[in-house]
């Protein structure tokens, strides 16, 4: 390890030991119309790493918002252990040491299994007053063995007075879709909602058709949440691809009166479009304005939409980057064609740099028309040239100029 990473891991490491964190190393990207500010929440350790690290933001307290994350083994590919949250309440300029959610451990259940909430994102409700955590559970035979088709539609309720969460709950989903083919496994892990000005709740879901072979259909769901209980009413268009895994992780934003929908394929990205925010086009492949593929695959997008305008957050083939599992990092943003679904190459930039580490599982937070943040773990940090460093949940906050 250099000198100089040696020190920067220092500084990090001890400014989380004070529970403090500060916005550094801020830029402005001219040309971009965005003023980018990137900075560290928190630090794994020695054991574990905090992985799926997402952002809410309490409206009506100035400043307050709460991130919650996974503790999660270094080893393995699901490895996930208790929820954690911290929180801030000076708009992000310091944040205090993440703490355990008692009602969200992981906990053996009298099956056999271990049962924990995974893929967690949190959103605030405005007409309850509540902060709502949405995501998959996982499910672990005997406490190590994943069995996928054991996973539902996960939900919390945080009080943001008390800071108490609810104990894990499940949306109960229909038996059937459309095609009267039954819904197995519904999970809305790292799926991207819309809150509607009404109240109802626009949340994504994967599901699959059958057993074998895991293919995952994706569908918006209109859901109804009374600060107690989260209720499906009904879903639109079902989305799928015929080979590999189909079409999964998906997410959604509303940008001035019609819905985006992004998903996740094997081999690929998908985007598709509509105006009631379940019902979508044939989902088509993501590619750049000038007809060339984006490069996204295997991995999930997500939307920002600040200064007016759309923007896609992604990671992609073809930057130098191939000795990045799936070529999760660097971590970009860019300007969607509304019209068009393409991205606009002019416009793309490094949100956050490649730093021998994967960048994608990432969360988005707006907190107002002209500023989100964005919230991502570093991953198998252990695997590569930073072994036996721990790895940082960056937040970046993004500003229209």
């Amino acid at each position: 390890m250099s000198v100089e990473r040696l020190i920067s891991m220092r500084l990090i490491w001890f400014a989380v030991v004070l529970c403090s964190w500060m916005f550094v190393g801020g830029e402005h990207l001219l040309g971009q119309d965005l003023t980018i500010t990137r900075g560290i929440v928190a630090e794994g350790d020695a054991q574990w790493d905090w992985t799926q690290a997402r952002t809410g933001v309490v409206s009506g307290e100035d400043g307050f918002a709460l991130t919650t994350m996974s503790r999660t083994s270094k080893v393995g590919a699901h490895g996930y252990h208790d929820l954690y949250f911290t929180t801030t309440r000076d708009h992000g300029r310091t944040w205090n040491s993440p703490r355990v959610l008692p009602t969200l451990k992981r906990t053996r259940q009298v099956n056999g299994y271990e049962v924990v909430a995974g893929d967690v994102w949190p959103n605030w409700h405005t007409a309850t007053k509540r902060l709502l955590l949405t995501g998959k559970t996982f499910n672990f035979a005997g406490g190590t063995k994943e069995n996928y088709l054991k996973e539902k539609v996960f939900y919390a309720v945080i009080d943001p007075a008390t800071l108490q969460s609810s104990p894990l709950r499940t949306v109960a989903m229909p038996d059937r879709d459309h095609e009267g083919k039954p819904i197995i496994a519904p999970n809305a892990g790292c799926h991207q909602l819309v809150m509607l000005s009404n109240g109802d709740i626009l949340l994504p879901i994967r599901y699959q058709k059958s057993q074998y072979p895991r293919r995952y259909t994706t569908i918006v769901a209109r859901c109804r949440f009374d600060g107690e209980t989260l209720t499906y009413v009904e879903h639109g268009s079902e989305h799928t691809l015929s080979t590999n895994r189909g079409l999964y992780e998906p997410s959604v934003t509303q940008f001035s009166d019609e819905f985006f929908l992004t998903m996740r394929a094997d081999d690929g990205a998908y985007v598709a479009k509509g105006r009631d925010g379940i019902h979508f086009s044939e989902a088509i492949a993501w590619t750049f304005d000038d007809g060339k593929p984006l490069g996204s695959y295997n991995t999930q997008q997500h939307w920002v939409t600040v200064g007016g305008k759309l923007y896609l957050l992604y990671t992609r083939r073809g930057a130098d980057n191939d000795h990045i599992m799936r070529h999760r990092a660097p971590l970009f943003i860019a300007e969607v064609d509304p019209q068009r679904l393409t991205v606009l190459r002019a416009t793309e930039q490094v949100l956050v740099p490649e730093d021998h580490a994967t960048l994608g599982n990432s969360g988005v937070c707006q907190i107002n028309q002209d500023e989100a943040w964005v919230t991502v773990a570093e991953g198998l940090v252990s695997h590569g040239q930073r072994k036996g460093e721990n790895n940082r949940v960056h937040l970046i906050r993004i500003q229209a100029d």
